[in-house]
């Protein structure tokens, strides 16, 4: 039986360690996983991480160029259970929420809409202007979860991986699927139960 297809998508907003651990996580989970990563994103990797572009490509089942239009995950008739963008800038957002795709990354996402699965968009910009807003409630309208990596501090986090695995953990739950180690508000042995 053939493994099922997660696309996942790094762009250049903060946050690049997001979408490493999206894909550790799905290689856990036995996701046959798809990458797609923008100019920008392998620039902020550089900048927030010590890793290497091919360290994170090495992560994935198959990568995809970003000017690669005709790649298997820009079409509809290719299935997957859906794409998640992490971080998403709020240039692919926009894209995104107004089908105004110039690359591979966007161009998949806005096919994950029109075939109706599941686009986790994890954007990650603060302030926020009236722009950025409407550009959410548009991505919204057309199908997409935005969910930004926001910690949560009833797990009482640590370190900066406990808010990473946090918030790729819930991410995660929106599509159904579940690492296991997720801290979840009620559990028995939480020390909020």
């Amino acid at each position: 039986m053939a493994r099922e297809r997660f696309i996942i998508g790094i762009s250049g907003a903060s946050g690049a360690i997001y979408g490493v651990r999206m894909l550790e996580a799905a290689r856990r989970l036995g996701l046959e996983t798809h990458l797609v990563m923008t100019r920008s994103a392998k620039v902020t990797l550089a900048h927030e991480t010590t890793l290497k572009v091919r360290d994170v490509e090495a992560l994935a089942d198959v990568v995809h160029a970003i000017d690669n239009i005709g790649a298997c995950i820009s079409s509809g008739s290719f299935r997957t259970r859906g794409m998640v963008v992490a971080p998403c800038s709020i240039r692919s957002l926009s894209e995104i929420a107004y089908g105004a795709t110039s690359n591979l990354l966007t161009r998949s996402a806005d096919v994950v809409l029109k075939e109706r699965r599941r686009l986790v968009l994890m954007v990650r910009e603060t302030p926020l202007h009236l722009g950025h807003l409407r550009s959410m409630v548009q991505a919204t309208e057309a199908g997409a979860i935005i969910m930004p990596p926001v910690p949560a501090h009833y797990t009482k986090p640590a370190t900066v991986d406990d808010i990473v695995n946090h918030s790729v953990g819930r991410a995660l739950d929106l599509f159904g699927l579940d690492t296991g180690d997720l801290v979840r508000w009620g559990e028995p042995g939480r020390g909020d139960a």
